[in-house]
């Protein structure tokens, strides 16, 4: 039989000496960080779900912290790229959950134990992601203590303002009014009846504030997104284990729904009400 392939004629063939795909992206590493801790097959699934959870919120970080530095110098096109970026990244996200959902209780109970009191709930990139856009609940920071690196980029984060504040700063400057911005916090932001003022002018003269519209429903796109990724995050939860408490000491299904409450860009949804 033939060895010869035409479809890989001319490819490279020794690595030996040269980066290859496996090397520029590190997949040794990557593929070798699955350390199930039980016996039990569904706990691969599990593992790999929230490390590939981890890697998309990592770039969603890179992109809010570069849309957030290209508002900052209020070049809005590049953000805007970036904002629609992280909101197709909480729509694969959102996908993942429809595989886990394939996992039943009883093979998600045949691994629980082995997860200690480890939880999502301690990801410190989804608390800067959260923070990144607002919501600061800086009681939080507390479990990041023992991890100095990340604790640092959380300490960090509520030392800026948050990417809504910034947005809300380059609308006032683009408009001539003084900033609603506010100044960086510890505290979710609330909702300011100046600030939604704001958004109307906008939103009932869009062709005369174009880039100010666009601006406002990228973060509404964005905002939908995560919402969504919450919902799912919800529904899954309760699918597999109930209205159990969570392994990380959270009142589990009951916590992750008072989330759905929590408004990131409140008078940017409050605004529709009066148009």
């Amino acid at each position: 039989m033939s060895t010869f392939d035409e479809a890989s004629a001319g490819a490279k063939m020794d690595f030996a000496k040269d980066m290859s795909y496996g090397d520029y992206l590190g997949l040794d590493a990557i593929l070798n960080a699955q350390h199930p801790l039980s016996t039990a097959h569904d706990e691969m699934l599990f593992i790999v779900q929230h490390q590939t959870s981890e890697l998309w919120m990592r770039l969603a970080i890179h992109e809010l912290q570069a849309a957030r530095s290209a508002m900052l110098q209020d070049d809005l096109q590049p953000a805007f790229k970036m904002l629609t970026r992280v909101a197709r990244i909480f729509e694969q996200l959102n996908s993942a959950w429809d595989v886990l959902r394939t996992m039943t209780p009883s093979e998600y109970t045949g691994f629980r134990p082995s997860l200690g009191n480890s939880s999502g709930f301690q990801s410190h990139q989804y608390r800067l992601v959260e923070y990144l856009l607002g919501n600061r609940i800086g009681a939080l920071m507390k479990l990041h203590e023992h991890k100095p690196i990340a604790f640092k980029a959380l300490s960090d984060e509520l030392s800026q303002p948050s990417l809504y504040q910034v947005a809300i700063d380059v609308t006032c400057k683009r408009l001539g009014i003084d900033s609603l911005a506010g100044v960086p916090s510890t505290g979710d932001w609330q909702a300011e009846p100046a600030v939604q003022d704001m958004w109307q002018k906008i939103y009932e003269d869009p062709s005369t504030h174009w880039e100010l519209y666009e601006l406002a429903e990228k973060l509404v796109d964005l905002e939908d997104y995560f919402r969504r990724w919450r919902f799912n995050h919800v529904t899954t939860v309760e699918r597999i284990i109930g209205f159990k408490r969570g392994t990380g000491g959270t009142a589990g299904v009951a916590y992750l729904r008072k989330m759905l409450e929590v408004e990131l860009f409140p008078e940017l949804w409050h605004v529709r009400g009066v148009l």
